[in-house]
């Protein structure tokens, strides 16, 4: 199915070439990916693109420095000279160095899908998708606009580097996003659902698509009956999975091991310091079965694990690849990662979530007397150099007197995201990990990850609404 670019003897070839101007280490990148993109608007089918990309690409390391080239174009010729060029990141003068490459092997992944999702005629998919149209469309006269974009994809790899290493793995996600906007006298409000992760299609179409498409309208109409939010500082309880991507952008960016090395961050050099309330302590895994976050290994060809960042407030290590990991004297967790082979990989987070705790979250509802409930956080801003964060509330609720009372609208958490987790004064014992949606950004890479959190409580919180 994948094609064979180069045999044992060449790809060692290329590896010497590239350290044969002095370099420490060098790399070997391949990937062969197919995209599949369906976009419903207007009740139609707007588009649907399917492609096909390969490459690979070359990196060589020297100190501190990383060269990077890369090519779509396999002969062995040019693969050589993406070597070189590579190479060209030091300065030393050339010397003879020989590579001794291991057989290719199979990484062993830790879950299974046994229908990926590219098996599933395109027809089905289409059918799909329309079905959950007609039934965001059909909930209320309000909805007046529904947009459904579904993305799949697969991928092969495989990794061979100057310490031996010579590795190959695969993987396939699918996401759907549906989106709803309601308006009503002149208020224009969102709503939006998810379905995907790394599963197989037997997930899609268990799946209720006149489910998925009523949530999103349900959200959006129910929205047009908030009131505007209060403005000032609160006690939060922050809903549990989706409600992880503030510890993901507030704290878990501040984690990562580039920055960290250089430091830049404000967790820089704190290694067994209490960082935060000693109820909280975040992971990051790549293990968890069907997760965005979760492979076999990382691109860099170091097997996915479970690694704790933060325990009962403590700070305990970072996340990095290969890289960093050496330069601070450590070793790589796995958190090497790239959006293509057009990328050489950064220290980037997989599944990060705050562990469970042991309260009610009830309880925590309860105990708050004048409060907001965040129950869906949308977009936000980190600075990962002062951890100071502005989060919007997708779908928020005021709390009275330890009781849910009516829906806001228009309210954002504005923080510094180490003293947040500072003022957690309260964990859910409902840990659970958003599989199916999350993207990150970092230096122009994309890649899919997992957040996660039980529900939790913060005693206060800057809320910057419309109503003071």
């Amino acid at each position: 199915m994948y094609p064979e670019i180069l045999e044992h003897w060449q790809i060692k070839k290329v590896l010497e070439k590239a350290l044969a101007r002095g370099g420490e280490f060098s790399e070997i990148y391949f990937e062969y990916k197919t995209e599949m993109t369906i976009n419903l608007s207007e009740n139609k089918i707007k588009n649907l693109s399917y492609g096909i990309s390969s490459g690979l690409g070359v990196r060589v390391i020297s100190g501190a420095k990383t060269g990077y080239a890369y090519t779509d174009d396999f002969s062995f010729e040019k693969i050589l000279n993406v070597a070189e060029v590579a190479s060209y990141v030091v300065d030393n003068s050339s010397r003879p160095t020989s590579v001794n490459l291991e057989e290719k092997r199979k990484a062993k992944q830790n879950f299974s899908i046994e229908k990926p999702i590219y098996l599933l005629e395109v027809d089905k998919k289409i059918e799909w998708i329309k079905r959950a149209n007609d039934s965001a469309r059909s909930y209320d006269g309000r909805i007046k606009q529904v947009d459904i974009n579904y993305y799949e994809s697969t991928r092969y790899f495989w990794i061979a580097n100057s310490e031996g290493i010579f590795v190959e793995s695969d993987d396939s996600l699918f996401r759907i996003f549906i989106t709803s906007v309601a308006i009503d006298d002149g208020l224009r409000e969102m709503g939006i659902s998810y379905l995907g992760g790394r599963f197989g299609y037997d997930y899609l179409v268990e799946h209720s698509p006149e489910k998925m498409g009523m949530e999103s309208a349900m959200q959006a109409v129910s929205k047009l009956k908030a009131k505007p939010a209060p403005a000032g500082n609160f006690p939060v309880v922050i809903k549990s999975g989706w409600g992880g991507v503030l510890v993901h952008e507030a704290v878990g960016h501040g984690l990562e091991g580039d920055f960290n090395r250089k430091g830049i961050s404000v967790y820089s050099g704190k290694i067994g310091q209490k960082v935060c309330s000693e109820l909280v302590t975040i992971i990051d895994d790549g293990t968890i079965p069907n997760s965005r976050g979760s492979l076999a290994i990382d691109d860099e060809g170091t097997p996915m694990m479970k690694t704790v960042l933060i325990e009962n407030g403590m700070l305990r290590g970072y996340m990095l690849d290969k890289l960093n990991a050496k330069l601070m004297g450590l070793e790589s967790t796995g958190n090497g990662r790239r959006e293509s082979y057009k990328y050489y990989p950064l220290p980037r987070m997989r599944n990060t979530y705050i562990e469970a705790g042991k309260d009610d979250p009830n309880d925590l509802i309860k105990s708050v007397k004048y409060g907001i409930y965040a129950k869906s956080l949308g977009g936000g801003q980190v600075d990962i150099v002062s951890g100071n964060f502005v989060f919007e509330i997708n779908e928020g609720y005021l709390i009275e007197n330890g009781e849910i009372t009516y829906q806001i609208r228009g309210a954002n958490l504005i923080g510094n995201g180490p003293e947040i987790m500072k003022r957690v004064i309260g964990v859910g014992n409902d840990l659970e990990i958003e599989k199916r949606t999350g993207s990150c950004g970092k230096d122009g890479q994309y890649v899919p990850v997992g957040v996660g959190q039980p529900t939790i409580l913060v005693s206060e919180i800057t809320v910057g609404g419309t109503q003071v």
